[in-house]
């Protein structure tokens, strides 16, 4: 198969390619692994497809997790390959140096990864191990130095954007007070400034359920995540 394929088949399911890269030694990859492919949602298509999914409706633990594992394992089984997970662990995929090896995602000013195509909104429900090496377009550019960078100073608090290391805590406190209804269901006010993540904003119903899955999983009393 083609990226090019591969991107259509992955669409039909609610996904994106939004990556892929020949492993180096060191890269963590598993072994013969001749391409890595990087997969996130195809928003704004992908929000109807998976609230419509066994694994929303059922009301189940981890429904993103559990369906991105049903529906990328089955799209890995047709290519061949090997299906990864962020959850996989610990130890824990390194998907962060992954989209970076793959051209596509760059450093921010607010230290998240951005995307040509998917801005602050780029995420990644999995990945593919294949053992052929593909041929790959050449690498992408960041679209942040071109750009008026709102997400400096989109954030209430002060707690992601300023340079400064990102203060969890802070965000935390806001979205769990009266002033951070809006972060809360509407989404990440820095990541929405983003002009490159225009065309991939997230539906309120959406943007609710992540930001409650963040607010869920971090600890306050060690400031972690799990």
């Amino acid at each position: 198969m083609t990226l090019r394929e591969i991107d259509a088949a992955a669409r039909t399911e609610g996904l994106a390619l939004r990556g892929a890269f020949h492993p180096a030694p060191g890269d963590g990859t598993p072994e013969g692994c001749g391409t890595l492919l990087l997969l996130g949602p195809d928003e704004p298509r992908f929000w109807p497809i998976f609230s419509a999914s066994p694994e929303y409706l059922g009301g189940i633990p981890e429904p993103m997790d559990r369906w991105s594992k049903r529906v990328i394992g089955r799209l890995s089984e047709r290519m061949g390959g090997t299906a990864i997970f962020p959850s996989d662990g610990p130890p824990y995929p390194s998907f962060f140096a992954w989209a970076r090896a793959s051209g596509e995602a760059f450093a921010s000013p607010p230290g998240l990864l951005v995307h040509p195509r998917a801005g602050l909104l780029i995420s990644y429900r999995g990945a593919i191990a294949l053992p052929e090496r593909l041929p790959l377009p050449t690498g992408g550019a960041s679209p942040c130095p071109a750009c008026p960078q709102p997400c400096r100073t989109a954030c209430p608090v002060g707690a992601l954007g300023s340079g400064a290391p990102y203060d969890v805590g802070s965000c935390q406190a806001h979205l769990r007070s009266h002033t951070g209804t809006e972060c809360r269901t509407q989404g990440c006010l820095v990541r929405r400034a983003c002009p490159a993540s225009a065309r991939m904003q997230r539906p309120p119903a959406q943007a609710a359920f992540h930001m409650a899955s963040f607010m869920e999983h971090w600890q306050p009393e060690t400031g972690s995540t799990s």
